[in-house]
């Protein structure tokens, strides 16, 4: 017969819960400021995208991308399951390994990737990471159900992938997207699925559109089926509107018995009689 494994022992578990609470107590002290830095680090993204970034704000960004991969590092040390913790956040992971393509350009690969399908390559996928923590930062400030959290990652995501249309397309010659506000126009219009007349030339401009049609495509659904939901209800406490309200079925609802129980008085009275 074949052996039952080892039951962990008390004092592991014990550490094990240990671990958990300091994390999350590491979570509850840091929750805000990481907040407001993850919205921070989303806005110096896009400027540095649209406009680029000064030697100061180049500073700052890099400061906030080692405030964030130490706290990575401490949350990775802290989880009581250090791989699941990592097969769950790797996205994180990656997202935060991306900067330093950037940073440390003294690194082969990146010499092998100054070419400019490299360079507009890893722009896309800093796109998408960066994407991708916004989605996070704003989870972890309203939550991720309601319309607010729906309306709030659709700003997120106008926002940053404008930023990305601009950066891709902007060099082309005789462009149509020649400036941020008029790449923030063609994505607004793509998340209303309305589209416009100009489709991107390049590669990573369009890998962009179809991700920002597809998330068009899954939210327009959501926004329409809770703008109706809105009007209907609007409509159901007008006692004038022609959709029955639930204040109107419950008055007749009243009615019906009020009256069945006079019926059934007659019918007494007659009996009675």
């Amino acid at each position: 017969m074949r052996s039952k494994p080892p039951l962990k022992s008390h004092t592991e578990r014990l550490c094990q819960q240990e671990r958990s609470e300091v994390l999350q107590q590491w979570d509850n002290w840091l929750e805000t400021p990481m907040l407001v830095l993850g919205f921070a680090w989303l806005g110096l993204f896009i400027v540095e995208l649209v406009w680029g970034l000064n030697p100061l704000l180049e500073v700052i960004a890099t400061v906030i991308w080692l405030a964030f991969i130490i706290d990575f590092g401490i949350k990775f040390l802290l989880a009581p399951h250090r791989m699941s913790y990592l097969r769950y956040n790797w996205l994180t992971a990656f997202s935060l390994l991306i900067p330093a393509l950037r940073i440390f350009r003294i690194v082969p690969l990146i010499q092998s990737l100054q070419s400019v399908h490299g360079v507009r390559g890893l722009k896309l996928l800093r796109v998408m990471t960066r994407t991708n923590k916004g989605m996070r930062v704003l989870a972890a400030s309203i939550g991720r159900r309601g319309f607010g959290y729906v309306a709030g990652l659709t700003v997120i995501v106008t926002l940053i992938g404008a930023a990305g249309i601009y950066a891709f397309e902007r060099e082309l010659p005789n462009g149509t997207i020649i400036n941020y506000g008029t790449a923030l126009w063609w994505t607004a219009m793509v998340m209303t699925t309305i589209g416009s007349d100009y489709f991107p030339k390049t590669a990573e401009g369009r890998v962009l559109c179809f991700f920002l049609a597809l998330y068009a495509f899954a939210t327009s659904g959501y926004v329409t089926a809770t703008l109706a939901t809105l009007f209907v209800g609007q409509d159901t406490e007008n006692n004038q509107a022609e959709l029955a309200s639930a204040k109107s079925l419950q008055a007749m609802q009243a009615e019906i018995t009020a009256l069945r129980t006079e019926i059934q008085a007659l019918i007494r009275r007659d009996l009675d009689q």
